[in-house]
């Protein structure tokens, strides 16, 4: 199984891509793992909420193949602890024989098509980040998840 972050545009900040860059380093020891990047959509300021969500989604789902097991992370998703999330990723690690894709999605949420496409949703909190920053603190997680399962300390009681 391979795990993809599928994020909607670039950072633009270079101490989210170091971020990103340590976990995704760290991560590597233990899953196939790798962030996809979809171009943001161009000529927004002349879009409705809907229209860019609508044009975002077009890009998400031609992103995916067609064995991909779909979670979008959303406010509205299913929350887990760190110990609770290892365990589904573990399920996840056994079920899904393809790629495990996780998606965040523009600044607006995700289009009808999208969320029809999914399988699950997941929340990583009650509270709202921003799509750059929700990246790193995703990408932690599930290196945590990861280290749960093998019984590293990195996870503390």
């Amino acid at each position: 199984m391979k795990v993809v972050l599928l994020v909607v545009g670039k950072t633009d900040s270079g101490s989210w891509d170091r971020a990103l860059d340590d976990y995704t380093g760290r991560l590597k020891h233990y899953i196939p793992f790798e962030t996809e990047v979809i171009p943001d959509v161009k000529n927004v300021k002349n879009m409705t909420e809907l229209q860019q969500k609508e044009q975002e989604g077009r890009l998400i789902l031609k992103s995916l193949q067609g064995g991909d097991c779909c979670i979008l992370l959303d406010e509205r998703g299913k929350e887990y602890t760190s110990k609770q999330f290892a365990s589904y990723i573990d399920k996840k690690m056994q079920a899904v024989p393809g790629r495990l894709v996780f998606v965040t999605g523009g600044p607006y949420g995700f289009s009808d098509d999208v969320y029809a496409r999914a399988s699950e949703r997941l929340s990583l909190s009650k509270m709202t980040f921003s799509h750059q920053m929700i990246r790193p603190i995703f990408i932690e997680q599930l290196y945590r998840a990861m280290t749960i399962l093998r019984g590293e300390p990195y996870h503390h009681e």
